[in-house]
This record gives structure tokens, C-alpha cells and sequence, in this order.
């Protein structure tokens, strides 16, 4: 049977799309392949029809349960045999399927990377003839990608053990030249054919809305299509639970998808909105990958994805019908620190210490070119495709930025105005710094660097500090200036030749009218902080949050935001003091007041020299310091224990995990070292399987797991001082020597790398 008989008698299709016949070709010929294919363009057919023709099993790796149990089922339904070997069999139906694939009953099996190790599967191969082995998801190989997973780099060593190296295939819906050129060069394909048949779905309609009442926007937008299927995507847990129990009380059908609630609740929910029982779904990115749904008419993202891969990925289940569906991108700042926090605790379980950097700054990286996307005012379609590397010189007319109305600005002077404080600041501090110095902002982290002081300081003070967002960001995409990949990137000087000439001028596309470019900027709660009070505000922050969750209460029931800022700018030594704290009332001290003094006692012993706040005397113009700092010490290394401080742990049957950290920070002898904080012995526990995150009525508790539970971590119930109930999880001996032994082999890889810088 040839390729088109296979393609018409199983999957009913008289003819292909671009790429496909190309890639099955290749296949055929014996050759490898890497396929870039938009979600939408039928990748799965690429490997499935030539598997019905090649001898052999086709075996394909596949990242998630989900994934596969969908394709199998749809394959089986069409007269194509196929099976999956994942965790979701018992250990009888695995051997069940190994037992037919030996007795050629399977042309293709899906594997989850993680079985490619195991023994009875590598003994179960050495018994069948492979013809190909596929990677689905190819971009989880690339540690340059956006959703690398160690997982599979397995999967080269797999195909490495196999006595006859098969035809290698691997396909993915996005990757930047650079991932592409990783894929190939992991999997050590052979001369592989590589086929990309553009990023384009002509279809999709893309639209950014800056809008701080995204509830109302969502509401309004649905009650407008009654009759469209869409998704709905969120950045956090908390923000899906909280947005579906809105619409729910509105009389909407909506269901939800995230990693808190169970797998049975969640395999039910994509069920009924695949099966159209449900319209809507709110999910976070956890869903998704491989779900064939056509009939999507809208994704919205509720907030801003960390990346444009992720973006491209997760708008294009839209439309995959090929009839016209709406993208839309709610986006206001908060976004960009919800992500930051996102990213700060991303885990890198898996990934070598010396790599975690690396992927940290392309993290930062994607992440600026995500939030140029929302603040762009050019084509955004053709901003989503040069990012892919498909340049176009003229707009798409089908965009919103295509459809919208805005005035150009010719604001070629005030460009090399930012150049030239760029040039002022030697290239190393960031857009904040940049633009408060430019319009003359009265903040005390720009009199601590000094910015106060450059010749460029207020020179572009008629201007509001979005429109000048506007404009770093035009220049940015024009190649005259460029953020740095680091945490904390810092603006530097491009290509600026050009300006040079008298005929080249930087246009402005603006939605602003011309007259709100003069309003005066709003000072803001934190411009007193200098870069040490940023600091200390984190760690009150970080404090709060864990009392928050002791408490069972929302983080500003124990202090607000503005409170924890006016902590950080009067740096309280006593009762009397803390009271004199905006927001600290007698009760509110009874509680936490003594908890926060000793926080804020401790960084100041930390840091005697810290200078956390500068303020204008309201007498005179002169500048009062805080007593305390004007540099920071160097910058402290993660936490960590020495040999010697091993022994010094005092054991206890059970401990509380702050019982745990303190006993950690007091027998430390580790120098110049952060304090341990409970969330990065969480992180642990997480990572070793031993805890997860549940949803119970609403809320997002720890709990043990079955391998915690067979390690003896113990559920405690609690109740507050307002007679709330929760639970609290102890951990015995042989927990606590794990954590132990943790931080002192953390240690010795993060000397042994210093020794080798």
C-alpha cells in the first residue's frame, strides 16, 4: 500500500498538506528528519503513514500520558493498531502490550522518554525490529528551548543501545533557528532532511488589550459569542480557580485544568470540553500539548505567557479548522511580575549547575521579547513570525495593531536623548533607571547611583514615562539600543550609525493622544527604596507569605504592601517604633510585630552598613540617609553547610519545616551565605516526589504524596488565632538527615565551581 492509499483508506484525506509529502518522502528514502510544523499542519500524519509503511514498529516518544492515550485511541478508531506504555498501566497490561507488539499486532507504540531506561522495556526492544523511532515535542531535547525536559536526553542513549540504528524522525510545532540547530545536533541526527513550512496560520487573529479589568473584559467577550468553544489560559493556579468560580457565578458552562487538582477531575474536564460538553476551559499552560479540538474559535491568555514559543504554541489550538479565530493577550505590568516570580522558582531539577545560568538568561531574554510583543504598535503577526525568523516587509492588515488608529510621533530627538543617558550610565542599569532619569523622577535609587547628576537627568521631563516605554521599545526593535539577557538586564548602545544621517528619523506609532505626553508621573510607594531596601522588602515579603499560609489567611490580611515599604523606610528597633509604621496598630503588632522586628533586626545585622531608603527632608532640600549603608556588601552565594556542620543538627522525631530551616541557619558555618528560606526546602521535598500541591475547597495546601507517606511525613491539624483550620506537615528523622545531606552536597558542587572559575 503506497502513501496516498494509506492516507485516504485510514485517515479519509485525498490529498496532503505543505510539507507533508516532503517529510514522508525523506522518511521513506531512509533519511532523518527534523520538521517544523505549526500547530494545525497534521505532524502526526508525517510519522504515522510511513509507519504503516515500513516494516518494523515505529516506537514514539511522547512527553505527556494525555498525549499519547489520545493518539492511540484515535489511531485504534481508524483500523490503525497502535499501544502506549506509560505509568498509567499496571505492570500486567505493560507485558500485555509487549506480549502483542512481539506478535506484530502493533505498528506504532508511544513511550513516555522516562521508560527508556527501565530494564524490561530496553530487553523488550532487543526482541522487535524497529524501523523508526519519532520524537514528538522535539524542542523538550533543546536546554535552549522553552520547555526543556532532562527526560530526553535519554533518548539518546536509547537509540545509541539499539543493535540497528533506525530512521530517525523528530517533529515540533516551534523553534527559533537556534533550537533547531540544537534538536539536530542532540539527537545527532544523520544528515537529516529538515523541513519548516512557516509559522504563519493566516487564519488567527492576534490582538493585545491593555486593560486592568480583564474580569470584565472576559465576561463581556463571552456574553458576545455565546455559541464559541475557547480557552482561557492563566498564569497561576490561584488565578484559574479564582477566574472560573467567577464565571461559574455568572451561569457560564466553564470547566478548569491545572496541576493542583487530581487527575481523575482533570482528565474529566478535558473530556467535556473535547467532547464539546463544556464550551470554555480555564487552564494554566499545564493544558493542552496534543489536544486535537478543531472547532477552538478563541484563546484568550488571561496573563502574558512567559515566551513567544509558548504563545505561538498555546494560541494556536485556535483555529485548527482552518476558519478564523480570535487570539487575544490580556496584558497589564503586574504581568511581568507575576512571571518573574515564576521564572525565580522555576525548577532545575535534572540540569547541571553550570547550565542553570545559561538557561536562566535566555529565560530573561524571551521574556523581554514577550513583553515587547504586548507593547509593540507594529504588525504582531509579523513580530510573532520574525521572532521565528520570517521577516516581512509589509503589515499583515489582520492584527488589531493593523486595525487600530494610532498617531506618529517623530521622536528622533528624544532618541538620542536615551541614548545618550545610556551612554551617561556606561551601559549598566536598566529601563527604569533610564526613563526615571530622563523624566526627572524623584526616587532614591537614582540618587544613590548618582543619576541625579547626569546631564541627561530631566531632560525628557514633559514626557510620560509610558510613551517613553514606547519609543525604548522601537528602538530596541530598530536595532539603535538592546536589553541584556541577565536577571537584571541593563539597556546598552546598538547599531546607532544610522542616526547619524540627517534623513533617518524614529516614527512612533502611538495610541495616546499627543496632549497626555505632558501629564506629570505618579510617584510611587516604593521610589524612597534604594536597591538594599528593594531587598529587605523581598524578605519581608518572602516572610509574610510563609506566615500567611501558617495562618490560613491571604498575605494583606497580615500586612499590605505600603506597610512592608514604610518597614523598610523607617527600619522600626522597638514596639514604639513599629508602631509609628504606617498600617501596625496595637493588635496587629501583638501578632507579627515582634516576628517582622526581628526580620528587619536581622538583615541590619547582616548588613550594618545597608542604606535602604533616601527621602527629601520636607525642611530643607538637603538629602537624609538612613544611618545605615551606602554599598552592599558582595553578593552572597545560595545557602549551604559545611562537613563539620553536619554533626551539630539536633534531630528531632518530627520538625515542622521551619523548625527544620532555623535548626539549618543556626549550625551553618558557611560564610557570606543567604539565610535558608522554607520555600527552598520545599522546592526539595517537591522535587524529590515527597510533597505536592493539592486543591482542597478552593485552596492550595502541601501534602504528602504516597512515596512522603512511605518515607513517614505526617499531616498535623491546626487552627489558628482567628479559628481557622489547616494542616501542617512534619517530617521525621530520616527526612531531615536527606535535607542535610543536601545542603552539604550543594555546597561542595557550588565551591568546586568556584575553584574551577
Amino acid at each position: 500500500m503506497d502513501v496516498k492509499e494509506v492516507l485516504n483508506k485510514y485517515f479519509g484525506y485525498s490529498s496532503f498538506k505543505e510539507g507533508q509529502e516532503d517529510v514522508i518522502e525523506s522518511i521513506l528514502s531512509g533519511s532523518d528528519v527534523l520538521a517544523i510544523m505549526p500547530t494545525g499542519s497534521g505532524k502526526s500524519l508525517c510519522y504515522q503513514i510511513p509507519a504503516m509503511v515500513l516494516p518494523g514498529i515505529t516506537i514514539v516518544i511522547s512527553p505527556l500520558i494525555s498525549l499519547m492515550q489520545d493518539q492511540v485511541k484515535a489511531l485504534n478508531e481508524v483500523g490503525i493498531s497502535a499501544g502506549y506504555i506509560n505509568s498509567s498501566l499496571s505492570e500486567t497490561q505493560i507485558f500485555k502490550v509487549y506480549e502483542l507488539a512481539k506478535n506484530n499486532e502493533f505498528k506504532i507504540i508511544y513511550v513516555a522518554p522516562e521508560r527508556l531506561e527501565s530494564y524490561d522495556f530496553l530487553d523488550f526492544v532487543s526482541q522487535i525490529d524497529i524501523s523508526m523511532v519519532t520524537i514528538d515535542e522535539a524542542h523538550c531535547i533543546s536546554q535552549w528551548g522553552q520547555d526543556f525536559r532532562p527526560s530526553y536526553l535519554k533518548i539518546v542513549d536509547f537509540i545509541k543501545s539499539l543493535s540497528k540504528r533506525p530512521i530517525v524522525s523528530a517533529f515540533t510545532a516551534t523553534a527559533t533557528e537556534e533550537v533547531k540547530n540544537d534538536i539536530a545536533c542532540v539527537l545527532n541526527l544523520y544528515s537529516p532532511k529538515i523541513v519548516t513550512t512557516g509559522f504563519d496560520r493566516e487564519n488567527l487573529y492576534y490582538t493585545v488589550e491593555r486593560t486592568k479589568k480583564k474580569d470584565e473584559f472576559v465576561i463581556d467577550y463571552i456574553l458576545n459569542h455565546p455559541n464559541d468553544s475557547g480557552i482561557i489560559y492563566a498564569a497561576t493556579r490561584n488565578n484559574v480557580d479564582s477566574l472560573y468560580e467567577l464565571l461559574k457565578g455568572k451561569g457560564l458552562s466553564v470547566g478548569r485544568y491545572h496541576a493542583g487538582m487530581s487527575n481523575t477531575d482533570r482528565i474529566d474536564n478535558q473530556n467535556d470540553f473535547v467532547f464539546d460538553r463544556i464550551p470554555i476551559i480555564i487552564a494554566t499552560n499545564a493544558f493542552g500539548m496534543g489536544i486535537d479540538k478543531s472547532n477552538v474559535r478563541f484563546v484568550i491568555h488571561y496573563n502574558m505567557p512567559q515566551s513567544m514559543e509558548n504563545y505561538y504554541q498555546e494560541a494556536g489550538r485556535a483555529g485548527r479548522d482552518g476558519e478564523t479565530a480570535n487570539c487575544i493577550l490580556l496584558f497589564s505590568a503586574q504581568d511581568i511580575i507575576i512571571n518573574k516570580f515564576l521564572l525565580d522558582h522555576k525548577d532545575f531539577s535534572g540540569i547541571p549547575l553550570e547550565d542553570i545560568e545559561s538557561i536562566k538568561e535566555r529565560d530573561s531574554r524571551r521574556l523581554h521579547i514577550m513583553e515587547g510583543y504586548c507593547n509593540t504598535t507594529e504588525c504582531l503577526r509579523n513580530y510573532i513570525l520574525g521572532y521565528f525568523g520570517e521577516k516581512h516587509d509589509s503589515c499583515c492588515n489582520n492584527c488589531g495593531n493593523c486595525h487600530s488608529e494610532y498617531s506618529e510621533l517623530d521622536m528622533t530627538e528624544e532618541a538620542k536623548a536615551i541614548i545618550n543617558c545610556i551612554y551617561e550610565a556606561k551601559g549598566r542599569y536598566g529601563i527604569n533607571i533610564i526613563l526615571g532619569t530622563l523624566i526627572g523622577a524623584n526616587r532614591a535609587r537614582l540618587k544613590e547611583v548618582g543619576a541625579i547628576n547626569y546631564k541627561t537627568y530631566g531632560e525628557l521631563k514633559e514626557y510620560k514615562e509610558d510613551v517613553l516605554k514606547v519609543l525604548v521599545n522601537q528602538m530596541i526593535y530598530d536595532g539603535y539600543i538592546y536589553q541584556t539577557d541577565e536577571k537584571y538586564s541593563v539597556l546598552r548602545i546598538g547599531n546607532i550609525e544610522p542616526l547619524k544621517k540627517s534623513d533617518v528619523h524614529v516614527i512612533v506609532k502611538i495610541n495616546n493622544p499627543l496632549e497626555d505626553k505632558t501629564q506629570s508621573p505618579k510617584a510611587k510607594k516604593t521610589d524612597q527604596l534604594t536597591s538594599a531596601g528593594y531587598d529587605l522588602f523581598e524578605i519581608l515579603r518572602q516572610f509574610r507569605l510563609e506566615l500567611a499560609r501558617e495562618n490560613a489567611v491571604p498575605p494583606y490580611i497580615v500586612f499590605n504592601d505600603k506597610t512592608l515599604i514604610d518597614m523598610c523606610v523607617k527600619l522600626p528597633k522597638s514596639k514604639e517604633e513599629m508602631l509609628n509604621v504606617s498600617g501596625v496598630g496595637e493588635a496587629k503588632f501583638e501578632k507579627y510585630g515582634i516576628l517582622f522586628l526581628n526580620r528587619i533586626n536581622e538583615y541590619i545585622r547582616e548588613n550594618p552598613e545597608a542604606v535602604t531608603s533616601i527621602v527629601e527632608s520636607s525642611s530643607t532640600n538637603h538629602v537624609e540617609k538612613k544611618e545605615k549603608t551606602v554599598k552592599k556588601k558582595t553578593k552572597k552565594r545560595e545557602f549551604y553547610i559545611n562537613e563539620a556542620d553536619i554533626d551539630e543538627f539536633e534531630y528531632n522525631e518530627y520538625y515542622y519545616l521551619t523548625e527544620i530551616k532555623d535548626e539549618l541557619n543556626r549550625i551553618s558555618t558557611a560564610d557570606n551565605i543567604k539565610k535558608l528560606s522554607g520555600a527552598r526546602i520545599m522546592d526539595y521535598l517537591v522535587s524529590r516526589g515527597y510533597v505536592e500541591e493539592q486543591l482542597i475547597e478552593g485552596k492550595s495546601y502541601k501534602t504528602q504524596t504516597a512515596l512522603g507517606k512511605d518515607k513517614g511525613i505526617i499531616t498535623v491539624d491546626k487552627i489558628s488565632k482567628d479559628g481557622n483550620s489547616y494542616t501542617l506537615l512534619k517530617y521525621p528523622i530520616v527526612i531531615q538527615k536527606e535535607i542535610v545531606q543536601f545542603f552539604y552536597e550543594f555546597g561542595k558542587i557550588l565551591l568546586d565551581d568556584e575553584d574551577d572559575i
